[in-house]
């Protein structure tokens, strides 16, 4: 998957929002706390949200400092403003319908495009 969001982009953040696995979410890093960081929530562990990045690649997630306790978690990340415009936070529904049409091989672009990923098959 291509990385929804890069270095200084700037996005809508609606804080206090519940997560759900496949949402984007802002958090302080947990072992550098006046550090923000923007990751996919995985799904829930023992302590926390595991979090990972688009970039399969990254390895600064969750895989090297465990799951982000949930007083970290500041909110979702619902769209990209700048430099171009991207909805980041489809509904449960369309997301689930996007998903599927994924695995099926089928318009990836535009799930990719509406910030919906299948989740990594790997596990902690």
């Amino acid at each position: 998957m291509r990385r929804l969001l890069s270095d200084g982009d700037r996005v809508l953040v609606r804080y206090g929002a519940p997560l759900r696995p496949g949402a984007i979410a802002l958090f302080r890093h947990p072992l550098q706390q006046d550090l923000l960081v923007v990751k996919r929530a995985v799904g829930r562990r023992p302590g926390g949200w595991w979090m990972l990045s688009d970039n399969p690649l990254v390895r600064t997630d969750s895989r090297e400092y465990g799951a982000v306790p949930d007083e970290l978690v500041l909110g979702r990340v619902l769209l990209r403003l700048a430099p171009r415009p991207a909805w980041l936070a489809p509904g449960r529904r369309v997301e689930r319908a996007l998903r599927e049409r994924v695995r099926r091989g089928r318009g990836p672009r535009l799930a990719e495009r509406l910030g919906v990923s299948v989740p990594f098959d790997e596990e902690p």
